[in-house]
Parts: structure tokens; sequence; C-alpha cells
């Protein structure tokens, strides 16, 4: 599945915007599993929100990010996610303790996935990230651990304007 390209990270450094970057120079992309889940539970009753439940948030983020892998496997050209599938199952390890990455190891992205570090200066909490950057950075380093222990070439991006940024992506990936 080279064409599904990963993009990763810790919470508030500017993923999202890259993705609109990169939808705005063409290519596909697909939405964070996690940000559209909060809004499907504000919806509903809620339990699934990570700070209610976390291991609930995190099945349904497997579930969709699945889902979302499915759907864009037939798709031509690159496709940029915004977090995925071994985000989630990270984040259902370590909500639930049970060993969840091996399990979803044989469902491949790009070998290459691009990770944004933290970044103090553009990090904000909002209605929907309701954790502070302490633990977002935590979040980070079991990340950077999960991809590189699945044999994923992780490649961090700088802390530089978005269109640097998508610049890099692009030119890592031969699409320049």
């Amino acid at each position: 599945m080279d064409h599904l390209v990963i993009i990763s990270g810790c919470s508030g450094s500017g993923k999202s915007t890259l993705l609109q970057e990169m939808a705005h120079r063409g290519y596909a992309v697909v939405e964070e599993p996690g940000r559209r889940i909060i809004a499907e539970e504000r919806e509903g009753q809620g339990r699934a929100l990570p700070w209610v439940n976390l291991a609930a948030f995190a099945e349904r983020a497997v579930e969709l990010s699945l889902e979302d892998r499915a759907r864009a496997k037939d798709l031509q050209g690159p496709v940029f996610f915004d977090r995925g599938l071994i985000d989630a199952a990270a984040a259902l390890e370590f909500a639930t303790g049970r060993p969840m990455l091996q399990k979803f190891a044989a469902e491949r992205f790009n070998a290459l996935v691009f990770m944004t570090p933290p970044w103090p200066e553009i990090y904000v909490m909002d209605a929907d990230r309701r954790h502070g950057l302490e633990e977002a950075t935590k979040e980070y380093d079991r990340l950077l651990a999960a991809y590189s222990a699945l044999d994923y070439n992780v490649q961090l991006l700088p802390q530089a304007p978005v269109a640097e940024r998508a610049d890099l992506i692009a030119g890592a990936l031969g699409l320049t």
C-alpha cells in the first residue's frame, strides 16, 4: 500500500493544517479519526469520548481507521492520512494494556511515516483536545516507538511553515 501515507505525531503540532495543505495541492486526504469520533459522540451519548472512556474511543478509532484504509486503498495517487490505524492501535494498547500493535502489523501503509514532533509554540488545548502538552508529548513518544517497532521509516518534520513541510513530504515521496 505504498500510496497510503501516514502523517502522525504530537497532538497540536500542525498535522491537520498540513493535511489541509496537501488537499489544497490536489492530493486525497483522510481526516483524523479522533476528531470525527468526538464530533459523533457529542451528538450522541458521549460514551466513547477519550476523556470519558479512552478504551472505547480507541476501539472506535481502530474500526474507523480500518474503514478509512479499505476505502482509500483503491484510490489513485497518494492518499494522506491524518493519523490512522497504527495511532489507533497504539492508543488502544495504552488504554487496555493488551498488545494491539502486532494484531494490525500486516495492514501496511507507505514505509515512510511523517511525524510532527511536539511544538510548544503552536500547541493549544480546545474543547476536543483537553490534554496538555506533557500528555501530548508522551503520546508522541508512544507513537514514535510504535512506528519504529513496526519497521516504518519515520521521518521527523521540522518546525517550519506548512508549505515547507508539504514540500519536504512531496520531495521524500518523489511527487515533485
